[in-house]
């Protein structure tokens, strides 16, 4: 199921950025023969049109749209040989975080509350009822509780090890997949730098090829180059923020998972010594 779930938004997530991709290089292509063929009525209703625009003009709607096609526009002129790598480590970087929200989700469980019932079951029905409850409750933490009185028999001893044992094991897969979440907040900017390197090698080029240190030439292919740094640099924030919270999450589980075990090994004892 949590495959399922990664598959599916990897999926979405490509599928939306390259569409949008599409678009709006197809919107930037469609309006070259427009504007072309509006120039001269677009001066003679200049005035009408700007009064009009007073009007009507909602200024949020204005802004918001802006915003839109600049990061679109950005886009483009970064180049899609280097911009492309660095949406793909947006894009798979926040299907992993989505795919660790949903487990850490799963994973929480009232602690206090399933200490409770399991006391209760012991108490009252014994070690078979108790695991029972602990096979059908989902989370990490039930299945170290089951570990445990499943070696019930065979002495405290051995149910610490594998409360020991197995809680490690818990442990490491609550934090599957983050290697791959750090993985993309290094390589965003890395590849942003890279680009924008390349670009400035392109860039001195073209002033070779021109023989002329023009303010435009300079200007331009410095600003291509540097845009692949800064979608490099803000991927690397995204994604930051959001390994920071679920390494948070992560240490709050753990830490709750040893303070529940060390009460779950407290009602073993209580248990044994009334029997």
């Amino acid at each position: 199921m949590k495959k399922l779930i990664a598959l599916l938004t990897v999926f979405g997530f490509l599928t939306f950025g390259i569409a949008n991709t599409a678009f709006a290089q197809k919107d930037q292509k469609s309006a070259e023969p427009a504007a072309t063929e509006q120039a001269t009525e677009e001066v003679a209703e200049a005035p009408a049109a700007t009064a009009q625009a007073e009007l009507s003009e909602d200024p949020d709607d204005s802004i918001n749209q802006s915003l839109h096609y600049t990061l679109k526009d950005k886009f483009i002129q970064g180049g899609a040989v280097w911009m492309t790598p660095v949406l793909i480590c947006l894009i798979l970087g926040l299907a992993f975080v989505i795919e660790r929200i949903f487990y850490l989700n799963l994973s929480q469980v009232n602690s206090k509350k399933l200490l409770d019932k399991i006391e209760n079951t012991l108490n009252t029905k014994g070690v078979d009822a108790a695991k029972e409850l602990c096979r059908d409750t989902k989370g990490p933490l039930a299945a170290v509780f089951y570990q445990g009185l499943d070696r019930y028999d065979e002495g405290l001893d051995s149910v610490e090890k594998a409360l020991t044992s197995y809680g490690a094991v818990q442990m490491a897969k609550l934090e599957n997949n983050m290697t791959w979440i750090s993985l993309f907040i290094a390589l965003a900017p890395s590849l942003g730098f890279l680009g924008t390197v390349i670009g400035m090698v392109q860039a001195f080029d073209d002033i070779e090829r021109a023989g002329d240190i023009s303010p435009t030439i300079v200007a331009g292919g410095m600003k291509v180059a540097l845009l692949t740094t800064v979608f490099g640099l803000i991927t690397a924030m995204i994604l930051q923020v959001f390994y920071n919270y679920l390494l948070t999450r992560i240490d709050a589980i753990v830490n709750d998972m040893e303070d529940a075990t060390i009460s779950f090994m407290d009602i073993l004892v209580k248990n044994k010594a009334n029997k």
